[in-house]
């Protein structure tokens, strides 16, 4: 199991993101250019030290994270087909999330291998990409036995 964030904007939720990474000892793989800075300082208050503990990869761009990936490529998105509670994950599963602005392009809609979307409220457009990480995480590890183990 793996998170990619493609072009993130927002180094608070991404500092969230690798935090969670860290946590659930799931590699994180990020997809430049990012709407900020990469550096310890803009990750630091929602990261905290745990980004120093988390298996990060940073890709130049698409280009050269497609190549990476190795099992299904499942896109969490508010035009997602598949509603969360129906959606079927693999331990190989990485789980990609669009930036906060954009989501992906169509182009990269169209490649992933299933369109996930986490069912929401009347009204509501979308949640934090963090957010939103940690519910279609949560759900893949539970389906696939994922979860870290107590020490």
């Amino acid at each position: 199991m793996r998170i990619a964030l493609y072009q993130p904007d927002i180094a608070g939720n991404v500092g969230a993101i690798l935090r969670l990474g860290a946590c659930l000892g799931v590699p994180v793989d990020v997809i430049e250019p990012t709407g900020f800075t990469w550096s310890d300082k803009a990750l630091a208050r929602s990261g905290m030290d745990y980004a120093d503990t988390v298996d990060v990869t940073r890709h130049a761009d698409w280009d050269a994270f497609l190549p990476t990936v190795t099992g299904r490529l499942v896109l969490l998105t508010t035009r997602g087909g598949t509603r969360l509670d129906a959606a079927t994950f693999a331990a190989d599963d990485t789980l990609l999330l669009g930036s906060e602005g954009s989501g992906v392009p169509d182009s990269i809609h169209a490649l992933a291998d299933v369109a996930v979307r986490i069912p929401l409220a009347a009204g509501m457009r979308s949640l934090n990409i963090a957010v939103a990480a940690g519910i279609g995480v949560a759900e893949a590890l539970r389906q696939t036995g994922g979860w870290p183990h107590d020490p």
